[in-house]
């Protein structure tokens, strides 16, 4: 497998090919009330930092990435608290032309029917090359855990700390990003809000909610409170800060 990575800016016609966002995500984490209405701009503003990975061989997208950049001091305590202010700093900085020194990572994405060996590395190989492109010294990600929604009820601070008996991370993506270097910084335990009416989420999640409470869902990292009376859900995602070394 020969891959090329090429931004939104340099090839908008492979940008145009990308993988469907319904490809990637299951339908509930696609309606962020912060990220959400952002996160349509991303190769309109930000183009430079939006990439595919080309399969040379085949002649298809094989996944994509997405990043913002952002300006952070190196500690960590002034990291983002979460994707959706992340996010917001991205636009915020470049709107107003200030200077930035930090690459995030925003999301790598790979079609989840078909994911091949290999792409997550790749993903992270190409966002460290955008990074150096820009000028940027650090590269930080707040990481969905992968296998966090096998433990939705395992608060984030303890899930981030477990390790298999060969001492590596137990989670998959928290391990690519750690074999790659990054260490495990700032848990979030509120990354990301996505709220919506409980129709919404009986829709998005395939569950009826017959009263008020907390519900485990499928593919939630944390369970979703339904307040019936309300006739609101609201979910809190959690996520992890990996920092990765910076570049030189």
């Amino acid at each position: 497998m020969a891959l090329t990575m090429h931004t939104a800016a340099e090839r908008p016609d492979l940008w145009e090919r990308g993988i469907p966002s319904a490809e990637v995500w299951p339908e509930y984490n696609m309606h962020g009330d912060r990220l959400g209405p952002l996160w349509a701009y991303l190769d309109e503003e930000l183009a430079d930092y939006q990439f595919v990975l080309w399969d040379d061989e085949t002649g298809a997208v094989v996944a994509e990435g997405h990043t913002g950049p952002l300006w952070w001091d190196g500690d960590d305590a002034n990291l983002p608290d979460g994707i959706d202010s992340a996010i917001e700093q991205c636009f915020a900085r470049t709107r107003a032309g200030e200077p930035v020194n930090t690459l995030c990572a925003l999301a790598a994405e790979t079609p989840r029917g078909g994911r091949r060996r290999g792409l997550a590395r790749e993903l992270l190989t190409a966002m460290r090359e955008v990074a150096r492109r820009r000028g940027l010294t650090h590269l930080v990600a707040p990481v969905r855990p992968s296998w966090k929604e096998r433990y939705p009820l395992t608060p984030i601070e303890q899930f981030v700390r477990w390790r298999r008996p060969d001492g590596q991370l137990l989670d998959p993506w928290m391990r690519v990003h750690e074999r790659l270097g990054a260490r495990v910084s700032t848990t979030l335990p509120e990354s990301m809000i996505i709220t919506g009416t409980v129709g919404e989420w009986e829709e998005w999640t395939g569950m009826l909610f017959p009263e008020s409470g907390d519900y485990v869902f499928p593919e939630g990292l944390a369970p979703v409170r339904i307040d019936v009376a309300g006739d609101v859900g609201s979910y809190w995602e959690p996520n992890v800060w990996m920092v990765h070394p910076d570049l030189g």
